[in-house]
């Protein structure tokens, strides 16, 4: 009944290329998500894999939660960090969010 008051809407004809358009979005798109997301998350995980492997005795370190101390043992998957005089604290070592200057505890 509406169809009387409502001319139906046709296509003009199809586009040309239609396919070869939606393939370059897509491109474009896998492009865009690789560079701006995999690309950099990709070399943050390499630089923190790289500062795990490199920790020492003796390193001033702050982990995760925002705890810092000096690492007195190192090991397989784990190190033991001292927090203060006498106190020390067992930690993973993906847990180090960064190694800092030598003498910054002291100067804290």
């Amino acid at each position: 009944m509406l169809d009387f008051f409502i001319s139906p809407a046709y296509a003009e004809g199809g586009a040309a290329g239609g396919g070869i358009a939606q393939i370059v979005m897509l491109v474009g798109f896998v492009l865009i998500f690789y560079f701006l997301l995999w690309r950099p998350q990709a070399k943050r995980a390499k630089q923190h894999k790289q500062l795990v492997s490199g920790l020492s005795k003796g390193d001033e370190v702050v982990i995760g939660g925002g705890m810092l101390g000096r690492i007195t043992k190192v090991g397989e998957e784990f190190i033991t960090m001292e927090i203060s005089e006498g106190t020390e604290v067992n930690v993973q070592k993906s847990a180090v969010a960064s190694v800092l200057p030598k003498g910054t505890i002291k100067s804290i």
